[in-house]
């Protein structure tokens, strides 16, 4: 037998047992419907590799990681150019997350594998809200002749929780339409207090990478100027501390647009301080 040490493809700080574990991260590496800058499917194992070179430790949450009780499964293994029957392989992997008792932490991989979590979570847990960063509204009802897309994914998901549960944070980039139907639901909000209406709800919250300005995110499918800095999103995570929150996932990471690597490390520590969350 060989006695190593061997080095840890997980995340840093998971527990290596599933049973024993709240919450289940789970590596999605999808990117089928990408339409700008391909190559977020690359992002879970590169993500993992870079948490290495975190601290356990979360000085904003005072906590550890091992503290948040996770388990990383590792990555869903997809057939390549079906996108439907890779969704279908999210929803019930999750659904079988919650079957167990657990929470799920997503990684991506494109946007569009949120709504497969979306159908899942929301079979467990009646009136689900979302909470959602990204600097785009994916509110299309389709795009290129496609229902499915990244483009469409929180439409989509909003029409599963309805619009009054939907909560949007650091858009400045879509369709007058999209704009449109932000306004007539008024999901858009841009103080902390516009989250309140959800407390006591269950809450999904889902990160989409490109909300961070592209000087600190330049890694990423469709990168757009003028967003958050990591600070002002690390606020945000800190009000919804208090907030019931049963799932989460962060997408959009395309770590070879961005050689320096430093995308991907601010990756990780997004995915760092949102454990600390659930």
């Amino acid at each position: 037998m060989l006695t190593g040490p061997f080095l840890d493809k997980n995340w840093m700080g998971q527990n290596p047992d599933y049973q024993s574990s709240d919450i289940v991260m789970i590596g999605l590496p999808f990117d089928g419907t990408v339409t700008n800058r391909p190559g977020s499917r690359f992002a879970p194992q590169q993500i993992r590799f870079a948490s290495w070179g975190l601290e356990d430790y979360s000085p904003y949450f005072d906590k550890h990681l091992e503290d948040c009780n996770f388990h990383d499964v590792g990555d869903l293994e997809f057939p390549i150019g079906n996108t439907v029957e890779s969704l279908d392989l999210i929803e019930k992997n999750v659904e079988e997350i919650y079957r167990d008792g657990k929470k799920v932490f997503g990684i991506g991989g494109e946007h569009l594998v949120t709504l497969p979590e979306i159908k899942a979570v929301s079979k467990f847990y009646k009136d689900l809200a979302i909470v959602h960063f990204d600097a785009h509204t994916d509110l299309r009802d389709g795009y290129l002749g496609q229902k499915l897309s990244h483009s469409t994914v929180i439409r989509h998901s909003a029409e599963i929780v309805g619009f009054d549960n939907l909560r949007q944070i650091g858009i400045r980039s879509g369709l007058k339409e999209e704009f449109d139907l932000m306004k007539k639901h008024n999901t858009l909000i841009k103080e902390y207090s516009g989250l309140d209406g959800l407390k006591g709800k269950p809450i999904f919250i889902t990160v989409d990478l490109d909300v961070l300005d592209t000087s600190i995110m330049p890694g990423t499918g469709t990168p757009e100027s003028g967003g958050l800095t990591f600070n002002e999103l690390l606020g945000w995570f800190r009000y919804l501390k208090d907030f019931n929150i049963v799932g989460a996932d962060v997408v959009e990471l395309a770590p070879d647009y961005d050689s320096s690597g430093a995308s991907t490390a601010v990756a990780a520590k997004v995915i760092r301080e949102l454990l600390m969350v659930l």
